[in-house]
């Protein structure tokens, strides 16, 4: 099935354009050092006939990717688990919002949960032009089921960019049969204060027919809460606050997107749980049928926020985080003394790896500590409401 043209720059491939995508792929001498660091062991042409032989977008996913994701879950984790599947239809597309602690694992480790789950497919991802820095990577996510958000041009340019993407997810779930993959914001939250954007949500029911409400029950929206008990992007974002702080107008550049997606990929992560809520379209029925767009927006962004509060997996070191940072015992119930002095000792780690020609060291460990503690803070605030 041919994607309609108005979509080519910024869906994945199909099917029937990956043969010739490959061959670009595997004549690219970018693209055979990457693939060559991360498939070692395994020579570069019996890679590239694994490759050639996919006929789909899935199959590249399951033939080459999971394998790969799998083998890193291994080494770079304690443990992965996808909870809450029950509550999910496996034969009907999602969308699944989650915050975002990870530039590339946050949505592969979703597709293989959801594989290891029985769903029988993963998911369309939905990734930022910024972090496409060289040709081989905006063509190799595009074969990995990766959909483009354009986020390099003007207002106006924006304005419609957003609706056609709007249009696309909802064609991808409609038509195609596909579940997708979105941030509740763009970017991640890297304080780690997990709160979903109106704008997504408003960018989302641009396409489709009928209401707000119906635009956003057609997209099927299934909040989920990703819980790494460690992100080795800590330290980088620690820096970036700093950087933030000190340099006027800082931004990151290609090289530090690119450091990060290689520490977030490869760096140790301990244990991780992603948990599912269910389907919000029941919730959706429920609100009063003439209450204005704006209340109807921020109502929605509201109850995301404590479904994935509320579904956070929380481990000791986020509560030894939310005590060391107010200089309380109050979450000391769910921690050890040995477990307290591993996590400080693990954030002096961290801290020892910034590369600041001037680190200012407490507001660093303060930017740690709250990273770890915000979890905390707001899980106990969707449990009370």
């Amino acid at each position: 099935m041919r994607t309609p043209e108005e979509f080519d720059e910024i869906r994945p491939y199909d099917p029937e354009e990956l043969p010739g995508v490959i061959e670009e792929l595997v004549a690219d001498p970018e693209f055979r050092a990457a693939a060559e660091q991360v498939l070692k062991g395994i020579p570069y042409e019996k890679a590239c006939d694994m490759l050639r032989s996919c006929h789909t977008n899935l199959e590249v996913q399951v033939k080459m990717f999971y394998p790969l994701l799998k083998e890193l879950l291994a080494k770079c984790s304690d443990g992965f688990t996808l909870e809450g599947t029950a509550q999910v239809d496996k034969h009907t597309p999602h969308t699944y919002i989650t915050n975002h602690r990870d530039i590339v694992t946050d949505s592969a480790f979703l597709s293989v949960g959801l594989l290891d789950s029985g769903f029988g497919n993963t998911v369309e991802i939905a990734i930022g032009d910024n972090l496409l820095i060289r040709p081989w990577i905006r063509k190799l996510v595009r074969v990995d089921k990766a959909f483009i958000v354009q986020r390099s041009a003007g207002l106006r340019q924006m304005l419609a960019s957003s609706a056609r993407m709007s249009r696309y997810m909802h064609y991808a779930v409609a038509v195609k049969h596909e579940s997708i993959w979105i941030a509740q914001r763009e970017g991640r939250a890297k304080d780690s204060d997990d709160r979903t954007q109106d704008a997504i949500l408003k960018m989302m029911a641009m396409g489709g027919e009928g209401s707000v409400v119906d635009r956003l029950k057609q997209l099927d929206l299934v909040p989920v809460a990703l819980s790494y008990e460690y992100d080795p992007c800590d330290y980088l974002k620690a820096q970036e606050f700093q950087q933030k702080r000190d340099i006027e107008a800082f931004k990151k550049s290609p090289a530090d997107d690119l450091l990060n997606m290689q520490t977030g990929i490869f760096g140790r992560k301990g244990r991780i749980c992603f948990r599912m809520a269910g389907s919000l379209n029941g919730w959706l029925d429920s609100l009063p049928a003439d209450l204005p767009k704006s209340e109807l927006f921020a109502a929605v962004a509201r109850h995301i926020d404590r479904e994935i509060h509320r579904n956070y997996e929380l481990y000791p070191g986020n509560y030894a985080a939310a005590d060391l940072l107010r200089a309380t015992a109050d979450f000391a119930a769910h921690y050890t003394p040995e477990e307290k002095a591993r996590f400080e000792d693990y954030l002096q780690g961290q801290l020892r790896k910034v590369t600041l020609p001037r680190p200012d060291t407490d507001f660093l460990r303060e930017r740690l500590l709250t990273m770890y503690a915000n979890p905390v803070f707001n899980h106990e605030a969707a449990l009370q409401e």
